[in-house]
């Protein structure tokens, strides 16, 4: 059976359309790897890109893609809404399809042995990969963002996985790591006002109390003019998308504030949508698998 991992590498450039552009060209530079989405925004000054491939080609892209990055991007100079510490900040590793999460491990290993080797990159793995469990979290790990991490590194606890104690001068450090599928949700704001968008991101986030599978922080759109709740939600089977939205339409009515629109930065499983879609249509039954006409189709 032919194995497939998703890889979704983050960098941090969202601005400058030549390096974008050159990231891409890179991003198709390896036989059996293929493209299949790539998201740029200028206010979190990021770049998302979704790759799918056998395990030696991943293991092949992330590396080039790496020093792409180690040399086209500088963190010295770089400011956005979302938190960093790497030119490419983390490098998640999905299983597939006949992969198992171990053999997934090892592949996030070779990578950061390999960056570590050749790009002078310290390397933190991270969730199923991570070395010791207060490294499993990745806020965790980049606590303090690219500004910190020279002293962070010199902590006997925060000592890479691979590579050096200190970090690249202008690239800082990257986390690999292997985890189940996420959604990235992001909600927008009719406010200008960060604090609120930062107070209903504390109340929905697991970490101060709200939903288990649900990561967030409130950032500014700068160019927009606009507050936004910013997520990544874990796991959509326990925690479906609608409820956090609702969830966050209740707390900003309390502000006086209404929801201008929300969005899903890459890719998404398809039952993720067809749960919210039969919650708000109040389907009485709906069974997406046999539904779902396009599912017929991909299976024949």
């Amino acid at each position: 059976m032919s194995q497939l991992i998703q890889c979704v590498p983050n960098f941090s450039e969202g601005r400058d359309a030549k390096v974008i552009e050159g990231l891409l060209d890179v991003a198709q530079s390896v036989e059996g790897v293929t493209l299949i989405d790539a998201s740029s925004d200028a206010s979190h000054h990021r770049t998302v890109v979704t790759l799918i491939g056998n395990p030696a080609g991943i293991e092949e892209i992330a590396v080039r893609l790496m020093r792409y990055a180690v040399e086209q991007i500088d963190l010295t100079v770089h400011q956005g809404e979302h938190p960093r510490m790497g030119a490419m900040d983390v490098c998640p590793l999905i299983p597939l399809k006949g992969i198992t999460t171990e053999e997934c491990v090892e592949v996030a290993k070779r990578i950061g042995q390999r960056a570590s080797e050749e790009l002078a990159l310290p390397i933190f793995l991270y969730e199923a990969a991570a070395s010791v469990p207060e490294r499993r979290n990745l806020a965790r790990i980049r606590k303090g963002e690219f500004e910190a991490m020279a002293n962070k590194l010199q902590q006997p606890e925060w000592q890479p996985d691979y590579g050096p104690s200190t970090p690249h001068p202008t690239a800082g450090v990257t986390a690999v790591g292997v985890r189940q599928p996420m959604v990235a949700f992001n909600v927008n704001l009719n406010t200008a006002d960060l604090s609120i968008a930062q107070e209903i991101a504390r109340v929905v986030r697991g970490s101060s109390g709200g939903f288990k599978h649900c990561k967030a922080i409130g950032v500014m759109l700068e160019d927009q003019q606009i507050a936004q709740v910013s997520m990544n939600m874990t796991d959509t089977q326990q925690l479906p998308l609608y409820r956090v939205f609702e969830c966050i339409k209740l707390e900003a009515k309390r502000y006086g504030v209404s929801i201008l629109s929300s969005e899903i930065i890459g890719l998404t499983p398809g039952q993720a949508l067809a749960d919210s879609a039969a919650y708000y249509l109040q389907l009485k039954t709906f069974d997406y698998q046999q539904q779902v006409i396009e599912n017929h189709l991909i299976l024949s």
